[in-house]
């Protein structure tokens, strides 16, 4: 489906979400928290022209230039944009998150290079944290919880507890694929437990729409069915190829990405065979096999 133009929702007084429908490859969610005088910024985008647009946004709603901004993770449509908020800015993640945006550097132009990413430079957090750590804006208290490997190995969870409300990052993806290439799939299953016991009420994911907690079931109805299909063809011999190409997808055939389920299995498998939560897996393999999945035509971003 194509996509439409972002929008804003007003989640709780001085917090905000900013969705970028359908929420499919590169079209992520950021969100931002705060008032007038103080804001602190949660992700960013994929290209220069969408930061804009979310700077636009955000000054729209009466909210402050970011002084802050959280990177929920490395990959690019959610770091991408980090410098449109610089030098008024500082970037904040976890210190996994840091090494790997340095490490990846313009990746999204490798696998995308048709796409139009603008004036991008690459810009890691420049403070980080390893296990939890609390900003404050607008009176806000914005705790940063790292889950583990999940995701990512940099993943972080922005809970703001006084309002009810968790920005999940990648760790959600409301009507889309679960992707774990770079992560973890049992770590995934854990960072589940941590969002649940944080008690939050309203789900911001990565991406697609705002949500209620149902989310998590949803998800974790779709990590274990990776694990099902993953053991059961590991077991056989079976390429994960051959998995994702074999396996029946049921209530999961509506998700966005479908393709996303042969890394997955990628994923899985390394588990399997013994391999560390989110050691590094081959990417030409992994997205070779999603275009194999995609009838030759490579995955497409949307930004």
């Amino acid at each position: 489906m194509p996509a439409t133009d972002p929008y804003t929702v007003q989640l709780a007084s001085g917090v905000y979400a900013y969705v970028q429908p359908d929420g499919g490859w590169c079209l992520n969610n950021a969100g931002f928290v705060g008032d007038a005088t103080e804001t602190v910024l949660i992700d960013t985008t994929a290209t220069e022209r969408r930061a804009l647009a979310l700077r636009d946004a955000l000054l729209a709603e009466g909210a402050a230039p970011p002084r802050t901004v959280v990177n929920t993770h490395h990959h690019g449509d959610h770091t991408y944009g980090n410098s449109v908020f610089l030098p008024d800015a500082v970037v904040v993640g976890h210190e996994a998150c840091r090494r790997e945006v340095l490490a990846a550097g313009r990746q999204l132009h490798l696998i995308w290079p048709q796409t139009d990413f603008g004036d991008i430079r690459v810009t890691a957090p420049s403070v980080t944290y390893s296990d939890r750590m609390t900003l404050h804006a607008g009176g806000t208290e914005v705790r940063l919880i790292h889950p583990g490997v999940a995701h990512t190995a940099g993943d972080t969870i922005v809970h703001l507890p006084e309002r009810g409300v968790v920005f999940t990052g990648d760790l959600i993806f409301h009507g889309g694929t679960p992707f774990l290439a770079t992560g973890s799939l049992r770590g995934s299953l854990r960072a589940l437990d941590v969002l649940r016991s944080l008690d939050a009420e309203v789900v911001v994911p990565g991406h697609g729409p705002v949500a209620d907690p149902s989310v998590y079931d949803a998800t974790e109805r779709y990590l274990r069915f990776v694990a099902e299909v993953a053991e059961a063809g590991h077991a056989k011999g079976l390429t994960p190829l051959e998995v994702a190409r074999g396996a029946d997808l049921g209530e999961f055939g509506e998700l966005r990405e479908s393709e996303r389920l042969v890394a997955n299995v990628h994923r899985a498998y390394a588990e399997l065979e013994g391999l560390e939560e989110g050691a590094p897996l081959e990417v030409g393999a992994v997205f070779g096999d999603m275009a194999a999945m995609n009838g030759g035509a490579p995955v497409a971003c949307h930004a």
